[in-house]
């Protein structure tokens, strides 16, 4: 596998991560009562989301790339 893919792939996980945690602060802040925090969460989870997207396609290109 090339570097490049190897590289997105790490990337998407470590986007991934990110959004899980701010997805259980979004959680946690909702059941608190304290909605717009809760939603900066749901927010910031959400951008990270689409990081993560954009890096497994270009890990996924990179593999087509690669690999034919």
């Amino acid at each position: 596998m090339s570097k490049h893919a190897v590289d997105h792939h790490h990337k998407a996980a470590e986007h991934h991560e990110h959004a899980a945690r701010h997805h259980k602060e979004a959680a946690k802040h909702h059941e608190d009562g304290k909605h717009e925090t809760a939603a900066h969460h749901a927010h910031l989870a959400h951008g990270h989301h689409q990081h993560a997207t954009h890096h497994a396609i270009e890990a996924a290109k990179a593999h087509v790339e690669h690999h034919g």
